[in-house]
């Protein structure tokens, strides 16, 4: 029996590229049953495989008899000549702190400790995490995660690999591994709360799964292993296919703000990020559903630190937010807004600590300013020296440059306007009458009243009105910039200008306004005065 677990743990290994000549492996050792079968199993393959082997022992400060098992997984080290580390925690203080469970947190914890020791000891070579799930554990978790409502991730249950951590026991089960250690005349140590019904999996382990294997089919556990690893290929291939989808309709303008449970264990990925995630719903939209939804969830979890806490009711409600027609806002957990404006929408998480350096990786709107601290900009006549230019940094926007012109000093006066066409057309630079300006030139955000003229026949459409025919964000509107003569706005820079301040043949005075740098990331550059550019 020994011999052929040996050569089953060995060939599942294999398979799955768990151990390679010359890495460094780290095992984690609580004393219990799978843990010493899973070091004992290794330091055998030692002898096949060249590699560095450690064992790490974490103590979680919840038991009496805690250190009466680290004492005993050290003398096994020393018994086979493994180095030992221990590794103390608080596990009870760590939960309350971050409000989780006492399983999540001694979790989390044992990972970091793997992770830590590993980085110590590594010293360039490729690093393992060994842990001792069986094939009971992923059965279990299996189960688990069907009663909670998992997708097709948490139902591929656990992996044989995942990034730096291997599981070499997971093709065998319980009953087996004890066979092994009796046959090989091991001891191991015994948890008491593994007999006790506290934890929601003590529950499947004693009860669902012993009625499933005794009752309903002797070989379960096996069977849904076998599910697991078709369901995990599947779901490899969706990944692969979502990844590819959110890099064509998703852009993030993110940035972690401090430390999370994540990135503690390898089973998590990046999240717990601040900032702004943005979707493109044209294209979107057209994707299969389970697509869209698998988006949604990639989304979500790069700004959330537990993947658990997005049910499929949170994805639900943004489906359904990307199918309305309208500006629409829904709340989801930390504190994250899902706005839908348009053909966008617009995923923000705000930094727990305030200031206005929060406000800037939030990105509510592109200026990165907020509203309340903009100021009008005051383009003061005496400012506009005629062939000089007039600099006004607008902050979050950029800097303003005006030039005032006199026609006369213009020898190619000409480009500016002939019977047979317009001025040029420049996203980031704009010409204007000087003199049909009738009061101060403003730099500010909108105001009630705000109009534009939008034809030759001078007929007048209201700023609000255009920024929504324009479909411009409405969580960016308030903080443009606009330049404005009154309440008639000359520009909405990056969009349109007021027909109203044309240049025509009679004009006399240009005033030439141009943007740069900022969110609008203006570079056009003017080419007047016979194309010298400027």
């Amino acid at each position: 029996m020994k011999e052929k677990l040996f050569d089953r743990v060995k060939k599942y290994m294999n398979a799955n590229g768990m151990i390679e000549p010359g890495d460094c492996v780290t095992a984690g050792v609580s004393g219990g049953a799978d843990s010493v079968c899973m070091l004992h199993l290794l330091t055998r393959l030692q002898k096949e495989i060249p590699f560095r082997l450690a064992v790490v022992h974490v103590n979680h400060g919840m038991r009496a008899e805690a250190g009466e098992d680290a004492v005993f997984v050290e003398r096994l080290c020393e018994q086979w000549g493994v180095p030992f580390y221990l590794r103390e925690v608080d596990m009870a203080g760590y939960a309350a702190a971050h409000k989780l469970s006492q399983e999540e947190a001694g979790r989390l914890l044992r990972y970091r400790a793997f992770q830590e020791v590993l980085g110590e000891i590594k010293a360039g070579d490729r690093g393992r995490i060994a842990v001792a799930h069986n094939a009971d554990d992923r059965a279990e978790t299996m189960l688990f995660h069907m009663f909670r409502g998992s997708g097709l991730k948490g139902l591929s249950s656990i992996r044989p690999v995942r990034e730096s951590v291997i599981r070499p026991l997971l093709s065998v089960s319980r009953e087996q591994i004890e066979a092994y250690l009796g046959e090989e005349g091991l001891d191991w140590r015994e948890d008491g709360t593994n007999g006790e019904d506290v934890y929601a999996r003590n529950k499947i382990r004693h009860h669902i799964l012993p009625y499933a294997q005794r009752e309903i089919c002797g070989g379960a556990v096996s069977h849904m292993g076998e599910l697991a690893d078709m369901l995990a290929e599947t779901e490899n291939y969706l990944a692969r296919e979502t990844n590819r989808l959110y890099d064509i309709y998703v852009r993030e303008d993110v940035e972690r703000k401090y430390g999370s449970g994540k990135g503690m264990g390898a089973d998590e990925e990046t999240g717990n990020l601040y900032g702004e995630i943005k979707i493109e719903l044209g294209g979107f939209c057209a994707e299969d559903v389970v697509m869209r939804k698998r988006i949604l969830l990639r989304a979500l979890e790069r700004m959330t630190p537990y993947r658990k806490d997005i049910t499929a009711r949170h994805i639900a409600g943004l489906m359904d937010l990307t199918e309305k027609e309208g500006s629409k806002e829904l709340s989801l957990p930390y504190g994250i807004r899902a706005v839908k404006e348009y053909d966008m929408l617009y995923l923000r998480r705000r930094a727990e600590t305030g200031g206005a350096s929060e406000l800037q990786a939030v990105g509510e709107i592109d200026s990165a300013v907020s509203p309340e601290n903009l100021q009008e900009i005051h383009v003061a006549e005496s400012a506009l020296v005629p062939g000089l230019a007039a600099a006004f940094d607008a902050p979050g926007t950029g800097c303003f440059t005006f030039i005032l012109w006199e026609m006369s000093f213009l020898p190619a006066a000409s480009f500016f306007y002939r019977k047979e066409q317009n001025i040029p057309e420049n996203r980031y630079t704009k010409w204007f009458d000087y003199d049909k300006i009738t009061t101060s030139l403003f730099l500010r955000t909108r105001k009630q009243g705000d109009y534009l003229t939008i034809d030759d026949a001078l007929h007048t459409q209201s700023v609000k009105q255009y920024m929504i025919n324009e479909k411009i964000p409405k969580a960016k509107r308030d903080g443009m910039y606009l330049l404005a003569d009154g309440a008639h706005i000359l520009w909405v820079p990056g969009h349109r200008v007021s027909r109203r301040y044309r240049v025509e043949k009679n004009t006399r005075r240009i005033l030439e306004v141009r943007l740069g740098g900022g969110s609008h990331g203006g570079t056009d550059r003017s080419t007047v005065n016979g194309g010298r550019s400027r």
